[in-house]
């Protein structure tokens, strides 16, 4: 190859050029799909049947200890403690489950770490990393007789002063049919 050629040659394109074109058009078409799929997901929310939604607050927060249960409900409440960590749910509807499990950097036993949020003693959540702080929750159905509750591998790993949970009634799932 003469220097003359090699003058020519572009040091800043390590690819060629069809491989530029294909990387624009797949972010592209990965672009409109996700913009699409967040139109649609916002359509579903704002045009759901719902009877009727969640007028008012009805929560639930568990801890840090020593605290206990602390409860919030306008009318009917929605949800019963049952013992600390453990609710009943009292009403159907989509709910909100928030918290945190702070992990006792001292505890030097031999249980590994383990922390479930379950339903109906079936585990919804799981978390097994053993960091300092761990966050839990999510959006689920739940549903009148529901139980949920937080349980630990060795409730000596886990800082009780730190650790909460809580739950709120975000709508109420009665369906138009």
């Amino acid at each position: 190859m003469s220097l003359r050629h090699m003058e020519n040659l572009h040091l800043s394109h390590s690819s060629p050029q069809g491989a530029q074109r294909s990387f624009w058009r797949e972010w592209l078409l990965s672009s409109v799909v996700l913009l699409l799929l967040c139109s649609l997901s916002t359509l579903v929310l704002v045009f759901l049947p719902l009877k009727q939604p969640a007028k008012e607050s009805c929560v639930a927060k568990f801890g840090p200890l020593p605290s206990g249960w602390q409860m919030a409900s306008p009318g009917p409440p929605c949800m019963n403690e049952t013992s600390d960590w453990k609710l009943k749910i009292l009403q159907n509807g989509l709910y909100l489950i928030y918290g945190q499990v702070a992990l006792d950097e001292t505890y030097r036993g031999f249980a590994p770490f383990d922390v479930r949020l379950r339903k109906n003693e079936d585990v919804i959540q799981m978390l097994t990393n053993n960091s300092n702080i761990q966050t839990v929750g999510g959006t689920y159905e739940l549903h009148a007789g529901d139980t949920v509750d937080l349980i630990f591998n060795s409730e000596e790993q886990v800082l009780k002063n730190k650790t909460y949970w809580g739950i709120v009634l975000v709508a109420n799932l009665q369906f138009i049919s």
